[in-house]
């Protein structure tokens, strides 16, 4: 059954980016930085392509794309765009596209947004890039099923919080726990 699911990496202290907006830090982590993938070591990057296939739709927010769009350059260079579903963009600004690729840029309630991309997706997942405010919308509105957390071994002191809402234990139910290469990979479903 497709899920609307929150995968990301983020920080032990529970940040996904610097004060800064950057993930730089994410980098500096082994197997946290897409051409460590297939290394020596098993990372999240290795099962990250196979959870990518079964996606149908994608949904981030302005900070995360703007983050995306001048790290990788992609108004220069369209081709390193990596996503093949739909993407929207949760927006109030005006926003640079990547000539030739599926970017709808939105504002206003994510549930309308949520209904477009399920009838998108079909079978598959849609999933929520970030930030943690979008997925706390996403939550709010009854329409999170899982939220997928990569644990770096990295503390970043302040930043963009994981998920700025108080979410407690009768709301979070743990699937799946385990290591992967310098990873803690965490797997909740949201009741």
């Amino acid at each position: 059954m497709a899920k609307t699911v929150y995968n990301t990496a983020t920080s032990i202290d529970g940040y996904l980016a610097d004060p800064e907006n950057s993930l730089e830090w994410l980098f500096t982590v082994p197997g946290g930085h897409p051409e460590d993938e297939g290394g020596d070591t098993d990372t999240p990057l290795d099962e990250f392509g196979e959870f990518l296939a079964g996606v149908g739709a994608i949904c981030m927010g302005s900070t995360t794309y703007e983050w995306i769009l001048e790290h990788e350059h992609l108004v220069e260079h369209p081709d390193k765009w990596q996503y093949e579903a739909p993407v929207w963009v949760f927006t109030t600004r005006d926003l640079p596209a990547v000539p030739g690729k599926d970017i709808r840029f939105v504002s206003g309630e994510v549930a309308k947004i949520h209904a477009e991309m399920v009838e998108t997706a079909g079978d598959k997942d849609r999933w929520i890039v970030g930030g943690g405010d979008l997925v706390g919308q996403f939550f709010d509105a009854g329409l999170l099923d899982e939220i997928r957390a990569s644990l770096a071994p990295v503390f970043l002191g302040d930043g963009a919080p994981l998920l700025p809402r108080r979410i407690l234990s009768h709301h979070l139910e743990l699937t799946d726990a385990r290591s992967v290469g310098q990873f803690a990979c965490l797997t909740y479903r949201v009741k």
